[in-house]
Parts: structure tokens; sequence; C-alpha cells
């Protein structure tokens, strides 16, 4: 069956202790605070619940500097990675003073690089309480793979976005994606998408594709029902808190022109005595992956398992070890 998965959002940041002294920004209105968030966030609840797998050993060893600046040194070994390539990371990570919420503050600056010089860079800046633009460059061999800017608007009860990316003015192609999500009642909200392509190599100069998206909330957020649709692809997400410990999500995705789908069951169990999360999943390309979580209180490490295993046709197997200090 086939595949077809959204791109992965940017790491979350580790939580850093609120900066001294701190620049205030002026508040939204109590009634901005319910805004629906942006498009891309639509299924969120339901992906973070998904396992991500990873194979070999790795250790990663995060150490804060400061209030505002930390860094990290990650090193791995696996038997999939290419030839030549170093499993070596330093990253690092700068949170402003200019607190905008619990736990949020900006600007935020952080990338990781590795010693062949390949760079990923993310930028996040609030110039204004409803204005977030933030700034995504990719690096690898020592060229510009990628980059994206987007501006996302956040009204009293609505989220608008545009975003650009690998613009080439000289060749005039590249890509623009508009977005906006509207609150319509407390536990519905509506939105669309519109995406254009344009360049040299698009058939007919430029490719135009509009969406349409949906997200169902129940009064107590417990159950959340999410989907976009276009005439190529339907994508369609369920997320559910079983429990206080328990809560799984079902992804199912069909391309409509290719007459194919893939459908993704996961859960998640938190084990607040053990101090330990674990996540599993199972596919219908008949893959099964868990991570496995725990913290080995009272020393400041987690210690992490990874398993994947797809049967069929062409067998696969991963498995993984790692260990995060700090």
């Amino acid at each position: 069956m086939g595949n077809v998965h959204a791109s992965a959002p940017p790491p979350p940041l580790t939580p850093i202790p609120e900066p001294q002294p701190v620049k205030e920004v002026p508040s939204p209105s109590e009634d901005s605070k319910s805004k629906p968030g942006t498009l891309e966030e639509l299924h969120k609840k339901c992906k973070d619940v998904f396992p991500m797998p990873f194979q070999g050993a790795r250790i990663v060893f995060n150490r804060g500097l400061s209030n505002h600046f930390q860094i990290n040194h990650t090193a791995s070994m696996s038997s999939s990675m290419p030839p030549g390539q170093s499993g070596y990371k330093f990253g690092a990570t700068y949170v402003g003073s200019q607190i905008v919420g619990p736990g949020e503050a900006y600007p935020v600056l952080l990338g990781d690089i590795d010693p062949s010089g390949n760079l990923n860079a993310n930028i996040l800046c609030q110039f204004h309480p409803r204005l977030r633009t933030r700034a995504v460059v990719q690096i690898q061999d020592s060229k510009t793979a990628g980059y994206q800017v987007s501006n996302d608007y956040r009204g009293k009860n609505y989220t608008s976005s545009v975003i650009l990316g690998n613009i080439d003015p000289v060749m005039k192609a590249g890509m623009s994606v508009f977005h906006y999500l509207q609150t319509v009642s407390p536990t519905l909200d509506l939105g669309t998408e519109l995406a254009v392509q344009f360049g040299p190599q698009t058939p007919g100069g430029i490719f135009t594709a509009l969406s349409l998206a949906g997200r169902y909330s129940s009064p107590d957020k417990r159950h959340i029902f999410s989907g976009t649709l276009s005439p190529q692809q339907v994508h369609v997400c369920y997320y559910q808190k079983a429990s206080e410990n328990l809560q799984y999500g079902v992804e199912v995705e069909t391309n409509l022109r290719m007459g194919e789908s893939y459908a993704k069951f996961g859960y998640q169990l938190d084990l607040p005595k053990a101090e330990a999360v674990f996540r599993g999943s199972i596919d219908s390309d008949f893959g099964i992956t868990g991570v496995y979580e725990k913290k080995l209180a009272p020393l400041p490490l987690t210690f992490s398992l990874s398993g994947h295993v797809r049967q069929g046709w062409n067998p696969m197997y991963g498995f993984g070890i790692g260990l995060m200090l700090g």
C-alpha cells in the first residue's frame, strides 16, 4: 500500500527556566486566547501519540549554559547510515526574554550541524502579540538544499498563515501556501489551504491545489476528529484520551488519484510511578513499532529502547538503544 506522510514538524524545545529579567510583551485579549492554532497543527494531538523509532545506538548530552542558552551533542551509530556520513551532531538553542505565555518566549534560534557542514537552522520571532514569523534553512554539501519562511497571524478566533518555500526570483520558481483556520463554535474549527507551485519544470508553469480542513473537539478535549479533503487526497485523524494514563490515535490517508490508502493506529501509555512512557503503533503495511522511555532518577538520565518490524514481501527490522543526559 502507499504511504503518504506529512512533513514532520521541528523537534520540540527542551524546557528552559524562565529568564530574568523579563521583558514583558503585551498580552492578547481574553477572547484571542481561544484561537484555533495553525492549520499545520490540525492533526498534532493524534500525531504526538505515535512513536518515533530510531536504529542503532544513540547518546544525547544536553547542557544549559545559561537561562537563555543551551547546547547538545548527539552521537549515533547505525548500520543504516550512508557510507562516509558522520554520526555526530552539535546543536545549540537560544531563547530570548520576551515572555508571551507559559513556557513560550521569543526570539528562538535553534539548529544543528555535523562535521561535514550540513546545517539545519530554525528562527522563530514574534514581532507583535498576534504575528509570529518562522524561518527554516537547510544546507547540505555546501549548498542551500531548501528554505522556508512562514508568517502566522492569530486573530480573535482565527489564524491565517502565508508560507513561502524555495523561492528563486531568477528561475521564477518556488512554492506558496496559504492557510486559514476559523473557530466556528467552541467544538468546531473549519479552514482551507491553497498551495501554489510555479517554475519552468512545473507542467503549464503553475500548479494550484485547494483543500478543505476541519476539526471537531469534544467540550472536554478528550475526543478530537480532524481531517483534510482535496481532489487528490483524503487525510483523517481521530484522537482519544481514554484515561489519565492512556491515549490513542488513528490516522488514515488515501491517495484518490493512485487509489492507495495507508492506515495507522498508535497509543501512548504513561507510567507515572515508574517515570516511564511507552508508545506503540501498527500500520496497514504490516509494520509494528514501539519506543520505551524511562527516567533514571535521581540521575539526570533518560533511557530509551526502540524497535520496528515490518512483515510482508520485503521484511525490515530495526532496533535501537539510547541514553540522554541532562
